[in-house]
């Protein structure tokens, strides 16, 4: 079962949902969304991600580690960041904090 999407900015600060398991399979993750009975796979770069918001991560956080990583125009990894995250948070798969400015 989809979520309705949550709005993600970059001081959302996202971590992995509880109720999904994930394992390593070469360089890519598979999941197991707990709840629906879906399975996801992510490729390198999305088990780095993965990799990443296994505790609570803002992301802006996020985005800089893989700008540090990856040889990668910022524009475009921002837009890739963003695109994956919205598709774990609809598949059920991370938790979505968005934090009140300050």
């Amino acid at each position: 079962m989809k979520t309705l999407p949550v709005m993600i900015s970059d001081d959302s600060v996202l971590v992995a949902a509880t109720e999904q398991l994930s394992s390593s399979v070469s360089e890519e993750i598979v999941i197991l969304n707990l709840k629906s009975g879906a399975y996801y796979g992510l490729n390198a770069t999305g088990s780095r991600i993965w990799d990443l918001i296994q505790e609570p991560k803002s992301v802006r956080d996020i985005r800089d580690i893989l700008l540090k990583e990856y040889d990668v125009d910022a524009d475009v990894c921002e837009s890739a960041l963003y695109s994956l995250l919205k598709e774990l948070s609809i598949s059920g798969l991370v938790e979505v904090r968005n934090e009140a400015p300050a």
